[in-house]
């Protein structure tokens, strides 16, 4: 049995702003969130991990580090993915959201609302099938790498791409993907694997409870 856990990374300014960053744009985590992130690592000190995965985007990385300095686990090592980057938004990258709503109304809506809908062919993106293409392997690597009944693996990667990859794990359709809601920054989300990633089960869904604050809409996407 493997479990997998989920870390959506530390708040950025752009979070914070309300902006899309996606794979291109890289706002630095606000000071605030190695706090956080302090907060996360000490909710999960009596786990035992074996990995920890992350995105190689800096505020991923950031988050990464932090986890594993704080953890304190002498065999505890860190792998950079490029496969568990953030969705590439194109032209939407860097804008604010209400920016993005009056210019491309109708990738705004499907984005957050309908991925089975949503074409990124105008802004010159990535779309849902694109995503989960290139992240599913990703999963598949982790879990062949870290197959014993005590593997605990950390993952540290993005709130829209998460999203999407973990409700497909789970069997969603692409036009289901988003009925979870979304995912906060710094929470964890946790799934276990009993065949070696044939099947998941979800854990704990967007657990953020171990935070001193209550998240609000800039964390959420």
């Amino acid at each position: 049995m493997t479990k997998l856990l989920f870390i959506r990374h530390g708040k950025t300014k752009w979070n914070l702003e309300g902006r899309y960053q996606g794979s291109q744009g890289d706002s630095p985590l606000l000071p605030a969130s190695y706090e956080e992130i302090h907060q996360l690592a000490a909710a999960l000190q009596d786990i035992h991990f074996s990995h920890i995965y992350a995105s190689p985007l800096k505020r991923a990385r950031d988050t990464a580090m932090t986890l594993k300095h704080d953890l304190d686990q002498p065999d505890l090592s860190v792998t950079i993915l490029s496969r568990l980057r953030e969705f590439n938004l194109g032209k939407m990258e860097g804008m604010a959201f209400t920016d993005v709503q009056a210019k491309y109304p109708a990738e705004f809506d499907n984005f957050r609302n309908h991925p089975d809908l949503y074409d990124p062919t105008a802004i010159q993106g990535e779309s849902f099938q694109q995503l989960i293409k290139r992240m599913l392997p990703a999963i598949k690597q982790i879990v062949t790498a870290n197959p014993r009944r005590e593997d605990n693996v950390l993952i540290v990667s993005h709130g829209a791409a998460l999203n999407a990859l973990v409700n497909t794990m789970l069997g969603a359709s692409l036009a289901t993907l988003r009925d979870r809601g979304g995912l906060s920054n710094t929470s964890t989300t946790i799934l276990e694997t009993r065949d070696r990633g044939k099947s998941y089960k979800l854990l704990l869904w967007n657990d953020t409870s171990y935070l001193s604050r209550q998240p609000d809409p800039t964390d959420t996407i």
